[in-house]
């Protein structure tokens, strides 16, 4: 890609702030210029987490507006439905398979919405991809966000070499090699 405005959201402990980190450093990397905005909702209690990736030749602001995101990377089902009116017409929503309930689902005030993978493949092209399920093969659940950008790192573009040098000084050290293993294995996908 010569330039892209990216999403990627999730649930507040997820490593969607992580994940974003890697993606911009490996554009920047790349030679291009990076913005990015993180959007913290009650992320340390679950709430929904929204960081805007931008690069390209020359990139003004970081926000993306609705409508503009090329891709959306989604660590929840229901963050995906919530914010697939940013993309464009012809992008992609890569969503890890996973439901976390909201507080308002927790506590009965509302129900989570059925069929929602089904419902966005009707209106946009989607990538579907179980990263929980990937990274508990791993051996450790929390390495899931590599997982899923794994997936993600096809659509982007850039070398598979590239990712994995901004993984490997991007990651706590102790964890570097069980996040390339992620990586890899979303990135087989």
């Amino acid at each position: 890609m010569k330039s892209a405005n990216i999403m990627v959201v999730g649930v507040g402990g997820q490593g969607t702030l992580l994940t974003s980190r890697i993606i911009g450093n490996t554009a920047l990397n790349a030679g291009y210029d990076v913005k990015l905005s993180e959007v913290h909702g009650m992320a340390q209690r679950g709430g929904s987490v929204v960081t805007f990736i931008r690069f390209g030749e020359n990139v003004a602001e970081p926000v993306v507006e609705a409508g503009d995101a090329d891709i959306l990377i989604s660590f929840e089902i229901l963050e995906a439905m919530r914010y697939a009116h940013y993309l464009k017409k012809d992008g992609i929503i890569i969503v890890n398979d996973c439901k976390i309930d909201p507080m308002t689902v927790v506590i009965g005030a509302e129900s989570y919405p059925e069929n929602i993978i089904k419902k966005l493949g009707e209106k946009h092209r989607i990538h579907t991809i179980d990263g929980l399920s990937a990274a508990k093969d791993l051996g450790n659940s929390k390495v899931l966000n590599s997982v899923v950008l794994g997936a993600a790192a096809k659509f982007i573009g850039f070398g598979k070499s590239e990712w994995e040098d901004v993984i490997k000084v991007t990651v706590p050290t102790k964890t570097t090699d069980i996040n390339l293993k992620a990586f890899e294995k979303g990135y087989g996908e």
